[in-house]
């Protein structure tokens, strides 16, 4: 059987082998905290300097305004909450996007909360941001702008040095999150001219639960962690030294490989989207066609579930998405392609498939084939199984329901054992059930042990089968 095709880089990266060698002393002999002065204490430390370093080259920065967090998220709240809270005697407005990622949107909303104001600045079709918009939302309370470098969902690079440059004139502090960007396309925070850039390793091979936050220097931020004074007393808490070591190393090879890989995930890109337009009529492109990462294919498929894509493609051994993994349990549809025009019909039928360093010519076309394939088979078919948007609550005709951990696995659920000929129906389980996903699989109980035979052979991780009896 032909091995399983990862198109999901987006999500998260492969961890690159030398990562995983250089953060294994870490794990072992070389356990010591570093900020302890015995001698325990000081290779570690050296690994954490020289990390800090190595991520300061590839973005262009000093290594002394470079702030290790636990990963994307934390950064994005540091920023936006640090200077916040730290310039508020100054105002209370900020300004960002309506496609920003959730850890800043969501962010954006706790703010709101605590009485700051925010605007959020529309997009166009293609997902830019206009730079006239952030000047025109400017008011002499206005703190600080976010806007991120590259899209997670469709791959459209902003203006972000026009941007910065507006808000410098008016004397704003700018942040942009840069998770997407890093590793991928050259970025340098001095030609950008931001203030706060936030970064997440395994967006680049590097491990996850570690990231990190320029700072530039200057800038007043208050702390976002209280405790101790590591990161010289703006992020507190004992670092990670193993996956800091990963980072810096995973930083090291994005700048080796960089000049390199930009061209040839671009030729990749360009290759499978040639094929997809080639093979399947009512297809759109969405984001931007220029200003674009290169590894990004986000499309609409007309007539199509992206929940039944998925599945298909899943048991076709292929690995992608519809959108952020981090919004995946959601049954709206992708707040960036509604922000950007596209009815929500449109955006329940996308698909996102990302590139990365182990992506192949081969893996490319066998992708091609494949959606091309369940395009044909689903549009031709009735519409099952049924998206989790259209699941209403109801009597229940079998004896028992299976939970699952979240949508996308249900489905998958479904379709295996449709395959296998066993009896099923996707349902709204009963309120006393739900367990964080609002979509369970019916059966009959005296069918479970083929039920769970099926699921064990497939990999299909559910919760629990309950009897309703």
């Amino acid at each position: 059987m032909p091995k399983k095709i990862y198109l999901d880089y987006a999500a998260t990266t492969p961890v690159a082998p030398e990562v995983q060698e250089a953060m294994m002393p870490f794990l072992g002999e070389l356990f010591g905290n570093p900020s302890s002065v015995h001698s325990a204490g000081q290779e570690p430390r050296v690994a954490v300097e020289r990390a800090r370093e190595k991520i300061a080259e590839l973005i262009g920065a000093r290594s002394e305004e470079i702030v290790f967090t636990s990963g994307g998220t934390e950064a994005d709240n540091t920023a936006l909450e640090g200077v916040a809270f730290a310039n508020r005697a100054r105002g209370n407005h900020l300004i960002t996007s309506t496609i920003e990622h959730h850890a800043v949107l969501e962010c954006c909303r706790f703010l709101e909360s605590q009485g700051f104001v925010v605007t959020y600045l529309p997009v166009d079709r293609n997902g830019l941001v206009d730079p006239a918009e952030v000047e025109k939302a400017i008011r002499p309370e206005t703190i600080l702008v976010s806007v991120m470098l590259a899209n997670n969902e469709v791959g459209t690079i902003q203006p972000v040095s026009v941007i910065a440059d507006v808000a410098k004139r008016h004397g704003i502090y700018c942040h942009t999150d840069a998770v997407q960007a890093v590793g991928h396309i050259p970025v340098d925070v001095s030609a950008l001219g931001v203030d706060l850039l936030s970064i997440s390793a395994h967006k680049l091979c590097g491990p996850k639960g570690v990231g990190a936050l320029f700072v530039r220097h200057g800038t007043r931020l208050t702390p976002f962690l209280h405790g101790g004074s590591q990161e010289r007393g703006r992020r507190a808490s004992t670092e990670n030294v193993p996956g800091i070591a990963g980072f810096g190393q995973a930083a090291e090879l994005a700048q080796v490989e960089l000049p390199t890989e930009m061209v040839r995930l671009t030729s990749l890109r360009d290759r499978m989207l040639s094929g997809l337009q080639q093979k399947i009529t009512d297809m759109e492109y969405n984001g931007d066609p220029v200003r674009r990462l290169p590894g990004n294919v986000n499309i609409s498929l007309t007539g199509v579930s992206g929940e039944a894509m998925l599945l298909k493609l899943d048991l076709a051994g292929i690995c992608a998405s519809t959108g952020s993994a981090c919004n995946s349990e959601s049954i709206d549809p992708s707040h960036v392609l509604r922000a950007m025009g596209i009815s929500a019909e449109q955006a329940q039928s996308s698909l996102r498939l990302t590139l990365g360093k182990w992506t192949t010519e081969e893996e490319v076309d066998r992708t091609v084939a494949a959606v091309a394939g369940a395009v044909s088979t689903l549009r031709a078919a009735p519409p099952a199984p049924p998206s989790l948007a259209s699941v209403r609550p109801g009597r229940f005709n079998g004896d028992a329901v299976v939970l699952f951990p979240d949508a996308a696995t249900s489905i998958k659920g479904a379709g295996v054992l449709k395959e296998a000929g066993i009896e099923n129906k996707l349902v709204a389980p009963p309120p006393a059930l739900r367990m964080g996903c609002d979509l369970a699989l019916e059966i009959y109980l005296s069918r479970r042990s083929e039920v769970e035979q099926v699921f064990n052979e497939k990999g299909v991780n559910y919760s629990r089968i309950v009897s309703l009896t």
